[in-house]
C-alpha cells in the first residue's frame, strides 16, 4: 500500500509539473509560476521520501512508518495544495495553510528520526 501511494504521488507530481511548465506559462504571473514551481519541487522531494519510507518498511520491518508517512502525506496536501491553489489565482489567504503543511512535513521526518533512534 505504501509504495502504491508514493507512486501515485510521484505521478501527480509529474502531471502537475508538466501543467505548470506548459499550461500556466501564458496565463500566470511570475509570482504564480514561482508558487507552482515551489509546490512541485516540494511535491517531488516528499513523494520520493514517501517512496523511500515504503522501501524502509520492507527492509526494516521493526520500524513502523505509518505515522511518519501520513504526517508527510498530509503535509504534501496542505503545503503543495495551498501553493497550487494560490498559483491558480484563488484567494491568497489560503497561503496561511502553507506553513501548517510544512509543519506536518517536518513532524513526519522528525517522527521517523525518533523511531529510528529508538531502534539503536
Amino acid at each position: 500500500m505504501w509504495m502504491g501511494i508514493a507512486a501515485i504521488n510521484l505521478a501527480f507530481a509529474v502531471m502537475l509539473g508538466a501543467f505548470g511548465a506548459h499550461g500556466l506559462k501564458k496565463i500566470a504571473s511570475e509570482q504564480q509560476l514561482a508558487w507552482w514551481h515551489t509546490a512541485t519541487d516540494y511535491f517531488f522531494y516528499h513523494a520520493l521520501g514517501l517512496l523511500a519510507l515504503a522501501i524502509i518498511a520492507k527492509v526494516y520491518t521493526q520500524i513502523s512508518i505509518k505515522v511518519p508517512f501520513w504526517l508527510i502525506q498530509i503535509g504534501i496536501l496542505l503545503f503543495c495544495g495551498s501553493l497550487y491553489i494560490m498559483a491558480l489565482g484563488l484567494p491568497r489567504g489560503l497561503g496561511a495553510i502553507t506553513p501548517l503543511g510544512g509543519l506536518f512535513m517536518i513532524l513526519g521526518w522528525l517522527t521517523l528520526a525518533w523511531k529510528a533512534f529508538k531502534q539503536i
